[in-house]
């Protein structure tokens, strides 16, 4: 997996990943205390909010993330995102209402919503190679474990020296630092996309007309489904049900992200003989059948609790990993930004309803029908998966084009091998993009499929 970093480009990307994802874990430890300071017994109150803000940030503005880059190019609008959010949180210190932080948090997470799916799809256009890409999938899924594993324990050496408020001024750092990494970073450049419609809305179509897409989201149903129920109900598991102190429940979520990098260690080869269907679909069952036999394993104890977890972590990395694998094979490299930010807003949507429904079921039927419940959704998202998704998924797929007539920035190729009229000032040889009203005649062709302003919809 660490060959990937041979790569200089991705290898300082990297970098600057980490340290973004070292200080966002600790502002989550540092917005506990400030909450903590402001509301007492009511911070879990107010942490349950700017959680559920959060979330409605990413839904609501990441899928215009990818319009963005019309206006703006892809490296200054990363370092640009990364120094407004070490604004927005070296401003947390200062915050002396409660609604203040539910303001910063929204401001500063849809800054998060732009930056993070426009990072995402960069990583593909630098490592074109799929083995290779699969590879930096692991070890960026490997960092976000570490990362939750590591956090509370630099927070926790770094509380001994400074105040909680002095941890959102390190996660300021990290994200300048995370800039200073970019901005000496070069880049590839956007191709510009060659489509007369609206670039914001261009992911969503993407995205729901394409059969393994709408697949990957009913998987991530089972990811929300199983992650709610972990990150949820952990301390509730553990210190109520179990009895056990609060060092047990570190020990429970850290046993979900061992088996989280114990899958995405193993995947890279995995995918290279199997794909991504068969491990994402058995990481869903694995998640799901986890849930549904929860009652039974929560009732031996601690023991059979953490490896119920570890399985669980598991399952929803084979689901989550593979994810940008599928994202790159089905869109064309101008779209990219656009339909990872889609899938971006959708994957956290799910866990926007999935959230709050893990908790209010815990406390309205307990722990066992809860997660016999969700268990059930995680595999009625396999379900769906395997029916929109078939077994055989060829890249390549035979189509027919009608004849139409319309108008779009394009350049002569397969589909626009047309003259200009007399005084048009273009020749048949122009190979630039240019804009005129133009015809396409019927034809039938061969050729990797995707869904874009030629193939509007998904042959049958």
């Amino acid at each position: 997996m660490l060959t990937v970093l041979a790569n200089a480009t991705y290898r300082t990307l990297f970098g600057a990943q980490i340290l973004s994802l070292l200080g966002t874990g600790l502002t989550t430890v540092a917005l506990a205390l400030l909450a903590h300071d402001l509301a007492g017994a009511d911070a879990g109150q107010v942490l349950g909010i700017a959680l559920a803000i959060k979330m409605v940030a990413y839904v609501t503005i990441a899928p215009f993330a990818g319009a963005l880059l019309k206006w703006f190019p892809r490296r200054g609008l990363l370092v640009g995102l990364d120094l407004a959010r070490a604004l927005f949180v070296c401003l947390l210190p200062f915050v002396t209402e409660i609604w203040q932080i539910y303001a910063l948090v929204f401001v500063f997470q849809a800054f998060s919503a732009v930056f993070t799916p426009t990072f995402q799809a960069t990583i593909p256009d630098i490592l074109e190679d799929d083995a290779q890409y699969a590879r930096a999938l692991s070890l960026s899924r490997l960092a976000y474990d570490l990362e939750a594993l590591m956090s509370p324990l630099m927070a926790g050496l770094l509380l001994l020296v400074m105040t909680f408020d002095g941890l959102f001024v390190a996660n300021g750092l990290g994200f300048i630092g995370s800039a200073g990494l970019i901005i000496w970073t070069q880049l590839p450049k956007v191709t510009k996309a060659l489509s007369g419609g609206g670039r914001a809305t261009q992911g969503l179509k993407i995205y729901f007309r394409t059969p393994r897409l709408r697949a990957v989201l009913a998987l991530f149903v089972a990811v929300a489904a199983a992650g709610s129920m972990v990150i949820v109900n952990t301390v509730v598991v553990v210190t109520t049900d179990l009895g056990l102190a609060a060092g047990a429940v570190a020990a429970a979520l850290a046993a979900f992200g061992a088996g989280s990098m114990v899958a995405a260690l193993v995947l890279p080869q995995l995918l290279d003989r199997l794909g991504e269907r068969t491990p994402m679909v058995f990481g869903a069952i694995l998640a799901g059948a986890a849930l549904l036999i929860a009652p039974l394993a929560l009732s031996q104890g601690f023991l059979s609790t953490l490896v119920l977890w570890a399985l669980i972590g598991v399952g929803i990395s084979a689901i989550q990993t593979p994810a940008g694998l599928v994202l790159k094979r089905s869109c064309h490299p101008e779209d990219r930004p656009a339909l990872f930010a889609a899938q971006f807003a959708l994957s956290h949507l799910c866990w926007l309803i999935f959230y709050p429904l893990a908790g209010w079921l815990g406390v309205s039927i307990g722990l066992s029908a809860t997660a016999f419940i969700l268990g059930t959704c995680a595999l009625l998202g396999v379900g769906a998966a395997l029916i929109l998704w078939p077994r055989n998924d060829p890249a390549v797929l035979e189509h027919t084009h009608d004849a139409m007539e319309h108008a779009h920035p394009h350049s002569h190729d397969s589909h626009h091998g047309h003259s200009h009229p007399e005084g048009s000032g273009a020749s048949s040889g122009v190979a630039a993009p240019h804009h005129h009203w133009h015809k396409h005649g019927p034809i039938r062709h061969a050729h990797a499929f995707v869904i874009d302003d030629h193939h509007p919809h998904w042959p049958r």
